[in-house]
This record gives C-alpha cells, sequence and structure tokens, in this order.
C-alpha cells in the first residue's frame, strides 16, 4: 500500500521530534515518486558570526532530507540507513527567509545510495550543491 504525500510528510516531520532537525525547525514540505523536499528558516539560529547562513547547517539540512530520502525508499522492515559521507558546495549567500532542500537519488542501490541535493532559496537561487552517500544496512532480529 503506498502512503499519500501528506501521511509521509507527517510521519517524517514527527520523527523529528527531538533531534537536530527540531532544533533547526527542518520541516518536510514535499514528496513524489523520486524526491523529497524539506526547508529550513534562516536566522539568527543558523546564521554564522557575520550575519549570513551557516555551511554546517546547510548541510545539517542537507544530511537530514538525504537520510530520510533513503529511509522512505528502502524497505525499512529489514533494514535501517546510515550516511557515509556528505560533500557541500556553497554557492551563494542567504541572510533571511527559508532554504529548501531536494533530493533526488544518482543511485538507488539495493546497500549503497548517492543522492544529490540542491539548496536553494525563497527566490530559487541556487545556493549549495551537496551529495550524500548513505548505506542500508540489515536489521538484527
Amino acid at each position: 500500500m503506498q502512503l499519500s504525500k501528506e501521511s509521509v510528510l507527517a510521519k517524517a516531520n514527527a520523527a523529528s521530534k527531538n533531534t537536530l532537525m527540531e532544533t533547526l525547525n527542518i520541516e518536510m514540505v514535499d514528496y513524489g515518486a523520486d524526491f523529497l523536499v524539506a526547508r529550513m528558516p534562516v536566522d539568527s539560529r543558523v546564521y554564522q558570526p557575520d550575519g549570513v547562513l551557516h555551511g554546517g547547517a546547510t548541510a545539517a539540512l542537507a544530511e537530514s532530507v538525504g537520510s530520510f530520502a533513503s529511509h522512505l525508499f528502502i524497505d525499512i522492515e529489514n533494514k535501517f540507513v546510515r550516511g557515509l559521507e556528505i560533500t557541500a558546495n556553497h554557492l551563494k549567500s542567504v541572510t533571511e527567509g527559508y532554504v529548501y532542500a531536494r533530493a533526488t537519488f544518482l543511485h538507488k542501490g539495493r546497500t549503497t545510495q548517492l543522492i544529490d541535493i540542491r539548496v536553494t532559496d525563497d527566490d530559487d537561487n541556487l545556493i549549495s550543491i551537496c551529495r550524500l552517500s548513505t548505506i542500508s544496512l540489515p536489521k538484527k532480529k
């Protein structure tokens, strides 16, 4: 049975309670057959000392949406997901509004996954390009 978009987003956001994602106000906002989108507000909680979005906060947003995407597209009854590596190229500064991270798969293997995450601002300007590799491991029974 396939879950509705609303159900998937509600479950993902509920799983964020009492985590870094809740601390950074990261919210999953869109979902489709091959993508997941999250957003994060840009304010003083995620600034560098000079008042622009911190690259580490951007990387946390990217890893959060990418890991959730891997989680959504694997057999969670029998496997769990862990991040292996993340890279982030920051291209533009942001001082206010929201940033949006759209995760899509470049490779969706049985064991490893490679996710492309494009981070944009409210005006759809490209802020960062990130790549996340994840691994799906069997749960111990």
